[in-house]
């Protein structure tokens, strides 16, 4: 059994961060708002999101660790305090050319179904359950 891999997503949004600084151009993220544990200001909340320019003259004290983005802004004038969980974050861009990605939901792990016993339908053998424990590579597959 393999041992479940950690999110991307923080280290995606923290290299396409300095990637947008580095190239001179304005970071930007998009933020669902409607999850739990999301601090933006709701007065700017527009269909569930928030476009916040995150770039180091707009913000203060930003983190980006391995669960939230943290960090204070000023909206309307007013100094507030923004903290935003991975999960949340649905993508970051440049705002002078779009260039950044998008993430999909994360989706929690479901467990395992069970292996198959005995015969599928039809009356064939299961071979799927004996390949996997046998040792077969691994595969890579689109889950929606």
């Amino acid at each position: 059994m393999s041992t479940p891999m950690t999110s991307s997503r923080p280290y995606l949004v923290r290299a396409l961060y300095e990637w947008i600084l580095d190239n001179g151009c304005t970071p930007h993220v998009v933020v669902d708002a409607l999850i739990d544990g999301v601090e933006v200001p709701q007065e700017h909340v527009k269909d569930g999101q928030i476009v916040l320019n995150v770039s180091p003259v707009a913000v203060q004290d930003l983190l980006i660790d391995d669960h939230t983005v943290s960090f204070t802004g000023r909206f309307a004038g007013i100094s507030r305090r923004v903290l935003v969980p991975m999960s949340a974050m649905m993508g970051i861009y440049a705002r002078e050319n779009g260039e950044g990605m998008m993430f999909k939901a994360e989706i929690s792990p479901e467990p395992e179904p069970p292996a198959p016993t005995g015969r599928g339908e039809g009356g064939e053998s299961s071979e799927s359950g004996s390949q996997a424990s046998s040792g077969k590579k691994p595969a890579l597959r689109l889950v929606k």
